[in-house]
């Protein structure tokens, strides 16, 4: 599908939001799930962006930036991938496509974010002889532009495919050949269930392995919408923060390790 000028101009905005957050990580714009559902929103393929925002979302889970690494570029990942999915016309048929389309945009935004990154690096010295002068003005001045440049650090890539136009990325996606969009999805799924991996290992106690067990089994029966796994999540939380107050306020006793469900369990 060919996009307007209001949505244009709207996808432009969701991408330089998404690219200053991926600096700022204050509101997650930069996040595939906030990122693509954004773009399907603005564009009217909410549906097909969400199910590619949710997909993204677990295979970043296990990209973080570890010490002088940085990890691959969600943020572009996500807003690239999303308008091309808009773009191919496919909708949810599409959406392999984009998650195979996904990686290697990531692989790309991680170069792009070296580049801005090294560049800003000169700010800083501006920033540094501007506060030598007492120009706190100025300060503010280098560090936005700084900001901005992320912002377009994403944005104009987005507006560059925009540019290139809903036919040539519907023959693109169309000539990909199956073994590829195949092996690829196959390798995206493969990294999702690492990553959720990754996020289950830094959150596994013997305390929270009975609510994913739970939650796991629930997770299978098909009359339970999301709501209602997502009422029955906050239910549980909440049982847990009630026996987490009452092992604390307990006898205590010798088993007490400074966990007080776990004390509860351990006493029982």
């Amino acid at each position: 599908m060919d996009l307007n000028i209001i949505q244009i101009i709207l996808v432009f905005i969701v991408a330089f939001l998404a690219g200053m957050e991926g600096i700022l990580d204050e509101f997650h714009f930069h996040q595939p799930i906030i990122a693509c559902t954004l773009i399907g929103l603005v564009t009217g393929n909410l549906v097909p962006c969400l199910i590619l925002g949710g997909t993204l979302q677990m295979i970043a889970l296990g990209w973080a930036n570890i010490g002088a690494a940085v990890a691959p570029d969600a943020a572009l990942a996500s807003v690239a991938s999303a308008i091309i999915l808009v773009l191919g016309g496919q909708g949810r048929e599409g959406v392999s496509s984009a998650i195979a389309i996904a990686v290697p945009l990531a692989v790309a935004g991680l170069l792009l974010t070296i580049i801005v990154r090294t560049i800003a690096t000169a700010f800083v010295h501006f920033m540094d002889a501007a506060a030598k002068e007492g120009n706190f003005r100025k300060v503010e001045f280098w560090h936005i532009i700084a900001i901005c440049m992320q912002g377009l650090r994403i944005a104009i890539p987005a507006i560059l495919i925009v540019a290139i136009g809903a036919g040539p990325v519907r023959n693109l996606l169309e000539s990909m050949p199956n073994w590829l969009t195949d092996g690829l999805a196959i390798g995206g799924g493969m990294v999702v269930a690492v990553g959720y991996a990754m996020v289950i290992n830094m959150m596994a106690t013997k305390e929270v392995w009975p609510f994913f067990a739970i939650g796991f089994v629930l997770a299978t029966v098909s009359d339970i919408t999301l709501i209602g796994l997502g009422a029955i999540g906050v239910a549980l939380a909440l049982i847990y923060i009630a026996l987490s107050k009452q092992g604390g306020s307990g006898n205590g006793g010798n088993g007490n390790f400074g966990d007080p469900l776990g004390d509860i369990i351990d006493n029982y």
